[in-house]
């Protein structure tokens, strides 16, 4: 791994987790690890480029059908790729197809890039973690192999205590806090090789449980606001990515574009940059 590495550009592509849910803006949109990664890379290289082009809900196959030709397309010095967990949550899931379709997508992008960063994403503690987690590790497991065969690098969230903690996660308990995607964009800075900023693993202080009674509130809550409603998109065969494209992904002209900062000086957040035609 070279460290200390400079990137002038990045693409990334997956999911609700790379999107940026639950990481809300106060105009509605999104941020997300990814988001403050790019922010922290181009204070490090003038005329930095960045596109993000997840999409909440999308399953491995779509994530390779829609997104992966379009970022390999775009040539960068790194793309993140994080896909898979959707289909290991589903109560069918076909992992040989899930196996194909990652290597399929590994294949593409791999050539295409400097660096690719695969992830093992992290799990929230708790029984549904546990129903699902045979799945998980098996499509972990495939992760490292094809990162070994490939030459890519992965950023290990999944043994971390720190974001399997539940508070780490937010009411929907599907993604993590604005704390959380911060730590993911700190792993995955160290990851690239550059040097630490802060420890994405170090543990939440002590609190005490909740008490009976709140936690009873929280779940039906959580099954009113988020269950009931995912569950009914599953019977019906839909998505919350329906009809969605990525941030920065113009859908009349069928491709990417990148963003860039306004100010080269003074980066500042994503929101604030301005996109590159052309």
């Amino acid at each position: 791994m070279e460290l200390n590495a400079s990137y002038t550009s990045l693409v990334a592509v997956g999911d609700s987790f790379t999107e940026g849910m639950s990481d809300l803006l106060p105009d509605g949109s999104y941020r997300g690890w990814a988001d403050v990664l790019a922010s922290r890379l181009a204070a490090r290289a003038p005329g930095f480029r960045y596109a993000n082009l997840a999409v909440r809900g999308k399953l491995i196959g779509q994530i390779v059908d829609e997104q992966v030709e379009v970022a390999a397309a775009l040539q960068p010095d790194v793309i993140t790729l994080v896909g898979g967990l959707n289909d290991t949550l589903r109560p069918k899931c076909d992992m040989g197809m899930v196996r194909g379709r990652l290597e399929e997508a590994v294949e593409r992008l791999a050539p295409s890039c400097k660096t690719l960063v695969l992830m093992r994403s992290p799990g929230r503690n708790g029984p549904v973690m546990e129903r699902f987690r045979p799945r998980m590790e098996e499509l972990f497991s495939l992760v490292d192999d094809l990162a070994e065969r490939h030459g890519a690098r992965v950023t290990d969230l999944y043994g971390a205590a720190s974001l399997g903690d539940q508070r780490m996660w937010d009411v929907d308990r599907l993604h993590l806090t604005a704390d959380g995607h911060r730590r993911v964009a700190e792993a995955v800075w160290q990851t690239l090789g550059l040097p630490a900023e802060s420890d994405w693993r170090t543990p939440l202080p002590e609190s005490p449980p909740a008490r009976w009674t709140r936690r009873r509130i929280d779940d039906a809550r959580f099954a009113k606001q988020h269950l009931l409603p995912w569950i009914g998109r599953r019977l019906t065969g839909r998505s919350s990515g329906d009809g969605r494209a990525g941030a920065h992904f113009d859908a009349e002209l069928g491709k990417a574009f990148w963003i860039t900062p306004a100010d080269g000086a003074t980066p500042g957040p994503v929101t604030g940059w301005r996109r590159l035609d052309g």
